[in-house]
């Protein structure tokens, strides 16, 4: 038989593909048992400077943001291993029940608690963090100076490890969590180098731990802090580096935080740290990027039963737009059956709802009935302006919100700024003539019956923003209208009690307002000055968001 040539060779190549197809599948299926394996302790390493060690926050805060209760207590079922601070470090004595440090509040908390919902292995986190560290010098991996923080943590790190190897405990290296770089902004040499230095901080890690596939969670800067403002140019440049690995890197994930809440400072407000509110908002985004990697990302299915229109009939569209109080940062679902208004917390099926809020963060799934869709069980006013219209009017009502409360004024202007990645205009844009369509694709007569936006909080408490404030709301308006086709459309300005201090309030923003409202007869300025529950300056709590879907709505029905 001839076994060399010819047809008869043909079955040999098959069988050699058989066998390789074989140990892909069965490769694979090692990969899917090990994300399905219950019993080995997934080992996440969490490090970074301030705003992961969890500065200006306070655990006796956590009782004040009902979606985090309890978070102050000790999760025994999760190892913690800690080394925190820099000259007057707080350590953990080998392995403890995970549990807040000194009083204060990290991404930890929330994390572990979100991903022990969705995973029934057991879990555990080692932190080192230390606030004011440079990745250039402290997290240094080759040179590190300063605390040294690269050499402490890969220590502490094989430590932690050593110890569960010594109790003959199985357990795999699940993810490295990093939040770090506002240090790094402010070295001239440390700013532009940011991306070629986390890169080589990856690689270092992965290497000095034998876990080639390690994969990293990168953080992302909050620009709702005053350095999203006084300090744009260093705090993109960052970012640019950030994304310039993660790009590149299949193995590492950018986990976008500036919608997270801020910590209200004194004087105008603003503050460099997330606070309490922010940190358990910080690790749900970690544990929801993880999970995602799993399939396992929580999601809630709103589909509205049945369309809310009549073919054929007419349809307002109402467009929410906004910064932080449009979003909705501190008002909780939980909040509103004490304040008797739980009937708000219900999805609406006559009102046809979507959404693109923080940044894109979260995105409705289409239309969707109305009703409670924050990221973190929060809502805007949208939920008391639906009610209140769909009670006062006899057409269809449709509303549209679109957010970034992490911007500025400035990012919804037409020309935006150098940080160009956060331009908001093009995409609201884009939301707003996508909205329409849809509604005139299911042959509806469409009347965009205006668009509400919440006058930029952040702005009102920095001085250079607050004095260009109103010329730049003048410019995203007569651009919209242009580009809409729409030179009559109605803006409906809200304007709460801008910040009052000694630093700004020599420029009268709410001047400006009346006088732009005065000289442009569709721009309806809407005063909401003594809103319930604004929480210090900037932010609005939930009887305060409350109140402010009512007057938006109130203020509209005075124009019918």
């Amino acid at each position: 038989m001839n076994t060399t040539n010819g047809p008869s060779s043909s079955p040999r190549r098959s069988s050699l593909f058989l066998v390789l197809a074989l140990s892909w599948l069965l490769a694979g299926a090692a990969a899917l048992r090990a994300q399905d394996d219950d019993k080995t302790l997934r080992v996440f390493v969490f490090a970074g400077q301030s705003n992961m060690v969890g500065s200006d926050s306070k655990v006796a805060d956590i009782a004040r943001f009902p979606p985090f209760a309890g978070l102050e207590q000790p999760q025994k079922g999760v190892r913690f291993s800690y080394n925190i601070g820099r000259e007057d470090k707080k350590t953990s004595d080998g392995w403890v029940a995970l549990q807040p440090v000194d009083g204060v509040v990290g991404p930890e908390l929330s994390f572990a608690r979100e991903v022990a919902r969705h995973v029934k292995a057991p879990i555990a986190i080692i932190k080192i963090a230390a606030g004011g560290t440079h990745l250039a010098g402290d997290w240094n991996p080759d040179q590190p100076r300063g605390f040294a923080m690269y050499p402490l943590a890969l220590k502490w790190v094989r430590d932690a490890l050593a110890d569960l190897d010594r109790r003959k405990i199985r357990y795999r290296l699940e993810g490295f969590v990093w939040h770090q770089g506002e240090n790094d902004m402010f070295e001239k040499d440390a700013m532009p180098a940011y991306g070629a230095n986390l890169k080589n901080f990856l690689a270092c890690w992965r290497r000095d731990l034998g876990a080639p596939e390690l994969r990293f969670y990168i953080g992302e800067l909050c620009t709702k802090t005053i350095w999203g403002m006084d300090l744009r140019p260093r705090m993109y440049a960052i970012r640019l580096g950030q994304r310039e690995v993660t790009d590149a890197d299949p193995l590492a994930d950018y986990v976008p935080t500036s919608h997270v809440g801020v910590e209200i400072g004194g004087g105008v407000g603003l503050h460099y740290h997330y606070g309490t509110l922010g940190q358990l908002e910080h690790g749900v985004n970690y544990a929801t990027a993880y999970l995602r990697k799993l399939g396992k990302e929580p999601k809630v299915a709103r589909p509205l039963r049945r369309w809310p229109y009549a073919e054929g009939s007419k349809v307002r569209l109402f467009v929410l737009a906004g910064h932080r109080n449009m979003e909705g940062e501190r008002a909780f679902v939980q909040d509103l059956k004490p304040l008797r208004l739980a009937a708000l917390a219900k999805d609406d099926d006559k009102i046809a709802f979507r959404y693109d809020l923080a940044a894109g963060y979260k995105v409705s799934d289409g239309w969707e009935p109305l009703g409670p869709v924050g990221c973190y069980d929060t809502f805007g006013p949208e939920l008391s302006f639906g009610a209140k219209l769909r009670a006062k009017l006899r057409e269809g009502v449709a509303i549209a919100k679109f957010t970034d409360s992490g911007s500025q004024i400035i990012d919804w202007t037409p020309q935006g700024s150098e940080a160009t990645a956060r331009n908001v205009y093009p995409r609201f844009l884009a939301f707003v003539r996508q909205a329409v369509a849809e509604l005139t694709a299911k042959g509806h007569e469409v009347e965009l019956a205006g668009i509400f936006y919440h006058l930029g909080e952040n702005d009102m408490s920095f001085g250079p923003y607050r004095k260009q404030a109103i010329e730049r709301l003048a410019k995203i308006v007569a651009q919209s209208r242009e580009d809409l086709g729409l030179p009559e459309l109605k803006w409906f300005v809200s304007q709460q009690r801008p910040t009052d201090d000694d630093s700004v309030n020599k420029i009268d923003v709410t001047k400006d307002l009346e006088e732009l409202a005065a000289a442009d007869a569709n721009l309806i300025r809407l005063p909401v000055f003594d809103l319930p529950g604004q929480e210090q300056k900037l932010v609005i709590t939930t009887a305060g968001i409350v109140a402010l879907g009512d007057a938006l709505a109130d203020g509209y029905l005075r124009t019918k």
